[in-house]
């Protein structure tokens, strides 16, 4: 694949009235009293929902150990949704790579590439995605910081496998990714000139350091580290060098938005998800409650704290206060693209929060 190619894989194009491409972050979550199977079956929906929309793509993220997020493979529920669309591009937001060996990464890849030719992202992360006792038992060690620390060498053993590119004499010079580049070499082989681009994601300045250096894009996580978010993208900025993959910065942010029919819903459902979230702080994971449940709940003063603190960077509320909102960061953070992750309870209330969000910008219906 050539430069050219590539940075069209990257750069989205603003639909309808929207400033910046959007996009969305799906974290496959689970309501109380709903199942797994409903979870996908939504992710599913709003899949085909956000293709219709014209929305650029579609990113799941690697949890573990949490039961109200579904996600904790990636490249799993990606194929379900290659086999469900077939037009927008379908990613990880991220991968977190110290949980895995390259080469298991660059063949999971490479078949998503071969399932859904020229549409599959690879975001990765150097975070477990988890507590650190899970993440010793996913890395199978006593100490699972050594594999954050590695995070470079682990990005260039993972390109090499993806490119088929290892210097001759190198341990791992015969072991080929497959599906991969290896196969247009061989007798009679003809590969796809497509190969899933690297984005980089972070959450503070390490990743946005690197994706600058190497000439990556970059994918911030706003909606959980909102007083970082201008700093590290200020940092990648200026770290940014040009590269085979792009000529200029290229970053997306995480966003939290839920927009609904009524405002007073849309404060139910974020009190609902902020409760999940609380307890998911204080070291009980649990699915996420009702609204209901969230009315009923007497938080303490700690607590309220720290919703106040959470929901101060969930942008909610109907559907025009939800895209002034989005404007709004967009201006103060010169993001290139917005990727929106709207957490409820209930699949058809996130179902119904982008259908808002897609008619609030205008953007296209298909016939």
């Amino acid at each position: 694949m050539n430069a050219r190619d590539e940075t069209d894989e990257i750069r989205g194009t603003a639909q309808g009235t929207a400033p910046v491409p959007l996009s969305v972050l799906d974290l496959v979550t689970v309501g109380a009293g709903r199942t797994a199977t409903d979870a996908l079956r939504t992710s599913v929906a709003i899949s085909r929902l956000a293709e219709s929309r014209g929305f650029h793509r579609y990113w799941v993220a690697e949890h573990h150990s949490m039961p109200g997020v579904a996600s904790s493979s990636p490249a799993v529920i990606l194929a379900h949704l290659a086999a469900h669309t077939t037009r927008i591009r379908l990613g990880s937001g991220g991968v977190m790579l110290p949980n895995h060996a390259p080469l298991v990464i660059a063949e999971q890849f490479g078949t998503l590439e071969a399932m859904a030719p020229g549409r599959v992202d690879l975001g990765l992360g150097r975070a477990p995605g988890t507590d650190g006792a899970t993440a010793a038992a996913l890395r199978r060690t006593d100490h699972p910081g050594e594999g954050a620390d590695d995070f470079p060498q682990q990005l260039a053993e993972l390109t090499r496998f993806l490119d088929d590119d290892f210097p001759d004499g190198h341990p791992y010079g015969r072991i080929h990714a497959v599906p991969g580049p290896v196969q247009a070499t061989s007798p009679g082989g003809v590969q796809s000139p497509h190969r899933p681009p690297i984005w980089l994601l972070g959450s503070s300045g390490f990743s946005a350091r690197l994706a600058g250096v190497l000439g990556l894009p970059f994918a911030f996580a706003h909606h959980f580290s909102a007083q970082n978010t201008i700093p590290a993208l200020d940092l990648y900025r200026e770290s940014f060098r040009p590269s085979e993959l792009l000529d200029s910065p290229y970053a997306l942010i995480g966003v939290s938005a839920l927009a609904t029919d009524d405002e007073k819903e849309a404060r139910r459902q974020v009190m609902a998800a902020a409760l999940n979230m609380v307890r998911l702080r204080t070291g009980r994971p649990g699915l996420v409650p009702t609204p209901e449940e969230a009315e009923a709940y007497t938080f303490s003063p700690m607590e309220r704290e720290f919703i106040t603190s959470w929901n101060a960077n969930v942008i909610h509320g109907t559907a025009d206060e939800v895209r002034a909102g989005l404007d709004d960061l967009r201006k103060r953070t010169g993001a290139d693209e917005l990727m929106i992750t709207g957490n409820a309870h209930s699949g058809d209330v996130r179902l119904r929060s982008y259908e808002l969000i897609a008619d609030a910008y205008g953007l296209p219906k298909a016939p």
